[in-house]
């Protein structure tokens, strides 16, 4: 009987632990909907935002991951789903959802991997409203999160929601916080800098120079540069993402644009082609054609060399503080002279996830090396303004021809 009592006696107290240890808390989504949810879960079907589940969770952790969108992730950032299926081999062979975008989203394949909880984007959410009484019926709690609203707000919000569903709150608050306090950063420099927002355009790169492409309005790039004080020229015209009208674009005049590109854009000729083991040679070829747009050459931001390139996949996460760094740092490039997004970039993946990308994230048309850049653009600025004070007035423009008439 001994040996019978003991086995029990272990199994109650592993009963125990685990009652200690789990716990339904009640958790309020960025839709500020609450949600019931075991946690910490021990499935989990994730629908986005993967590298920062990871960042929060760790990799340990995200093997209780189930069930993810494979398509958006292995096929849209390759670069990125080989780095990390390298260092996670649970990826391999992970469920697939399907693809919401696509309209391949399947609540079959969802249910019969058995998830505690489903964490949905804010996007995702809206496209699959008419499944969430499925999944209420099936007793499956949905999570919603946001990190496309690019607002400090969701941001840190989502952070604590991954936390809380992982069991790590400790770590997403360190990430959240290092988050707010650098966004913070960027806006204490813009406003001492005090000096009118420069004019910005955005636009993804996918099909090259010969078609417009997605801008921005609110949401994404366009709400970054909101953050870190630039004047978002397609806010007037997109309300989220779409592409302008060229003429609109061309009576702008934006001080600066930035061209975003992923590592598919390789698979087109002229697409803006960034990202993991992209080269900057290429990256720079790719961005020079944009500029060979109709009418580009009389903008502000082509005659005074401020076209840029940006990872587009360095969006919508919490590793994006470097971008925010980098088109701050692109408007105002004085007030952010000893700031490096490139290294903050790096520091966060050396800190939080389990992959260092190598590759081109953030360039400017025409340098090489991305501070030697960006200190020239300081001088640029310098020079533009030293000019536009030295530049004569009407009557002594008129002087000076009469002058010149009569020699």
């Amino acid at each position: 009987m001994k040996p019978i009592c003991r086995i029990l006696t272990a199994a109650l107290f592993s009963l125990a632990v685990q009652g200690v240890c789990a716990e339904v808390k009640t958790l309020t989504d960025v839709r500020g909907r609450e949600v019931r949810v075991d946690v910490p879960a021990k499935r989990v079907v994730l629908g986005f935002y993967y590298p920062d589940y990871i960042a929060v969770s760790g990799v340990d952790k995200f093997d209780n991951v189930v069930g993810i969108s494979r398509e958006f992730w292995e096929k849209f950032n390759s670069g990125s789903w080989s780095l990390y299926r390298a260092k996670i081999p649970s990826l391999q062979n992970i469920g697939d959802i399907g693809n919401v975008n696509a309209g391949t989203f399947s609540f079959e394949k969802t249910l019969a991997m058995k998830p505690d909880v489903v964490v949905l984007a804010d996007w995702q959410y809206d496209a699959l409203k008419e499944e969430m009484p499925r999944f209420e019926k099936a007793g499956i709690p949905v999570v919603v999160v946001d990190f496309n609203a690019q607002t400090v707000e969701r941001h840190t919000a989502s952070a604590k929601l991954f936390g809380e569903i992982a069991g790590t709150p400790e770590r997403a608050g360190q990430i959240a916080g290092e988050y707010a306090q650098g966004i913070a950063d960027i806006q204490k420099r813009v406003a001492e800098a005090g000096k009118p927002k420069p004019k910005i355009y955005i636009e993804f790169g996918d099909k090259g120079p010969a078609e417009h492409s997605f801008t921005f309005g609110k949401n994404m790039w366009g709400a970054i540069a909101d953050t870190v004080g630039g004047d978002n020229i397609a806010a007037a015209f997109i309300k989220d993402w779409g592409a302008i009208n060229p003429e609109q674009f061309l009576a702008a005049k934006p001080d600066v644009v930035i061209i975003s590109g992923t590592e598919a854009g390789l698979k087109q000729p002229a697409a803006m082609a960034m990202g993991i083991g992209i080269e900057a040679a290429e990256a720079q070829k790719r961005l020079q054609g944009f500029i060979r747009r109709a009418g580009w050459a009389e903008i502000p931001a082509v005659r005074n060399g401020r076209v840029f390139g940006i990872y587009h996949t360095a969006s919508r996460s919490l590793s994006d503080l470097a971008s925010a760094q980098f088109i701050a740092k692109a408007l105002y490039p004085e007030a952010f002279a000893d700031v490096n997004p490139e290294e903050t970039y790096r520091e966060f993946h050396r800190k939080y996830l389990p992959v260092e990308p190598q590759g081109t994230f953030f360039i400017r048309l025409g340098c090489d090396g991305l501070e030697d850049c960006h200190k020239q653009a300081a001088a640029d600025t310098v020079a533009a303004s030293a000019e536009t004070v030295a530049e004569p007035s009407l009557w002594q423009r008129i002087k000076n021809w009469f002058a010149a008439l009569f020699a």
